[in-house]
């Protein structure tokens, strides 16, 4: 994951990161919170949800709400990457 806007670029509300999940990997199944607004912009994966698992690609957009147990998997065999937006926690 990198951070590419934080409070140190005097983003006061919201940070901006850039997430990688390699080829067969995925991030922690779990929770918090905030919220979590994405959009897919290389790849295709699964975001498993509230809702069951929902698959993703370049262009998707998703919601993840506060307090929402979500994960990210990336079954393919290519890179699956997509910006996250999130509240500065407090």
């Amino acid at each position: 994951m990198r951070w590419v806007i934080a409070k140190n670029d005097g983003a006061p509300n919201f940070a901006m990161r850039v997430v990688e999940v390699q080829p067969g990997g995925s991030t922690p199944h779990h929770q918090h919170e905030w919220e979590h607004e994405v959009f897919v912009i290389e790849g295709q994966g699964v975001v498993r949800g509230s809702q069951g698992d929902r698959p993703i690609r370049y262009g998707s957009v998703v919601f993840v709400p506060g307090n929402e147990m979500h994960q990210f998997v990336n079954p393919g065999s290519e890179i699956l990457r997509f910006l996250c937006l999130i509240p500065h926690p407090a």
